[in-house]
């Protein structure tokens, strides 16, 4: 997650609180999504942007998991993303992505 994402989910928690923000992300390898995911949740693990050991333990989901997709609208689902999900390792994704959230996020849904 760059610095400029970072910044921005920082003030998001400020201006609304942390229970109150939900991280989406669209990474395309499981590896990618998982640092964003561990960015959001446990802090930046590069030690280089704003959420430097920031734990803030956010709810993340990335938009190919069923929670997300089943929240949204399925043609509008299907045109932005349904293409991207025969390419991508959606199980690798998945399974990242709810290990970060199911071992640092604060929020339980």
């Amino acid at each position: 997650m760059d610095l400029e994402n970072q910044k921005r989910v920082k003030e998001a928690t400020e201006k609304y609180g942390e229970e109150n923000v939900i991280v989406l992300i669209g990474g395309a390898e499981a590896e990618a999504a998982g640092l964003a995911a561990e960015t959001v949740t446990a802090g930046d693990p590069t030690f280089a942007g704003p959420l430097a050991g920031v734990q803030l333990g956010l709810r993340v989901y990335h938009v190919v998991e069923p929670e997300f997709k089943e929240a949204v609208d399925p043609d509008v689902y299907d045109e932005q993303i349904g293409m991207m999900e025969m390419v991508l390792d959606v199980d690798e994704i998945i399974e990242e992505v709810k290990g970060i959230r199911d071992e640092f996020c604060k929020f339980n849904d």
